[in-house]
Order: structure tokens, then sequence, then C-alpha cells
């Protein structure tokens, strides 16, 4: 979500988590742009009149970049002109505020499940990593990097959530199908395994242990915009 009326990114924060969503916030063009660019979200909520860089200069550069994640643009405008203009530059949905958050919602929900129908799985990106979930390959700049299936499944989580903290149990749940099949242990065992690898290529600073809470997928230039 990106916003830069801060009472605006509080309240969509907690109403979002509070529908199931993971949300990671944004307080301006810039920022918002370096984040969508990892290609790590499901849906992007995007304001219009932002500081450093506009909703369409963020969209347009995301869609030049091939970058296909679905966008939902918002507006304090409700002009016909304004909503064609966001709808050209390829953005899934316009909402003009003050809106109801239950449409919101809903909204949300619906491109979701378009995407999912349209089978939308680009690849995820941090920095100079790129995880193609389409041939489940991942490079660090030109090298490759070669990863088990499981560790590449462990890798595509905390970078499919690039700014958030991934807990041990989430991990278990996504890569070994329930927190019974597999022990903490094992999944710090994977992750140091998945770590030494990215090290081999320089690209090992990526992912962090966050002490007592789990594990945090980002590079420098995320870490300036990442809340808290």
């Amino acid at each position: 979500m990106v916003d830069d009326e801060p009472g605006v990114r509080k309240a969509l924060h907690r109403g979002l988590r509070a529908e199931g969503m993971d949300v990671v916030t944004a307080p301006d063009g810039p920022s918002g742009l370096r984040l969508a660019q990892t290609g790590s979200f499901d849906v992007l909520l995007l304001d219009i009149m932002l500081p450093g860089l506009s909703g369409y200069r963020v969209l347009q550069a995301l869609r030049a970049q091939g970058i296909t994640t679905p966008v939902l643009m918002v507006s304090a405008k409700d002009g016909e002109v304004d909503q064609a203009d966001g709808l050209d530059l390829g953005a899934d949905g316009y909402l003009v505020k003050p809106f109801s958050f239950v449409v919101l919602v809903a909204q949300i929900r619906a491109v979701l499940r378009r995407a999912a129908t349209e089978g939308t799985r680009g690849p995820l990106r941090i920095g100079g990593l790129v995880v193609d979930r389409a041939t489940r390959e991942v490079r660090w700049h030109d090298d490759p990097v070669a990863l088990s299936p499981r560790e590449f499944s462990l890798l595509e989580v905390l970078v499919g959530r690039a700014g958030t903290v991934v807990t041990k149990d989430e991990l278990l749940r996504a890569v070994w199908g329930d927190e019974q099949a597999a022990t903490r242990n094992v999944v710090e065992v994977y992750v140091g395994y998945v770590r030494r690898k990215l090290d081999a290529v320089g690209a090992g600073a990526l992912v962090r242990t966050v002490r007592g809470h789990g594990y945090l997928a980002s590079d420098a230039a995320l870490d300036e915009v990442l809340p808290g």
C-alpha cells in the first residue's frame, strides 16, 4: 500500500491485517516503486497523488518493466478522465476517496481471483537476485544459484514476502506442508543451506535473522522503506 497520509496507512494496515492479509506500506512514490519492483506482492494499492513520483508514473514504470502485479489506483479525483488515464496505463481498478472499506476488500479479492485464474506468477526480485517461479531457477545478476527443490521453496517464500518477517512456523507450513512435518531446527538448517549458497555468489546479506521472530528477505534499498 502506497499512500502519503499516515492516518490512512495506519487505518488500512490495521483493517487489511484483520482480513488476513500481509501488508507492507510506503509513504511516497519512489519507495513504493522500489518495493513493487520486487514483484513479491499479490496486489498493489496505489494512491495517485504522491510525493516524489505520482501513482501514474509508478504504474507506468512497473508496466514498462514487465511487472504485472495487479494495481488498484486510489484517488480523491472522481473524474472520468482520471479513471481512464489510470486504466489505460494498466491499472486493474480505481477507487475514489472516501471509499467503503468493505468495497476495498471486495475489489482486492476480485483482482486476486482474476490473477489466480490467469496464472500470473512472474519472477520475484530483490536487488540483483531473481527467483523465477516459472522455471524454478535462481540467479544473482548473471550467476545461477543451484538450489534443491526444498531450498528453492524456502527462498521463494522469503522473497515472496519481501519486507515482512516470516516465522519458523509459517515456513514449516509453507515449505513442509504443516507444522508437524518437520521441526523448527530443520528450518534453521535449511535457511543455513540457502544462505551459504547465496554467500557463494555474494548475495548472503539478502536473508537476515530477526532474533526471536523469524527471517526477513530485503536489500539495502528496501531497508530505507521497510516499516519499523
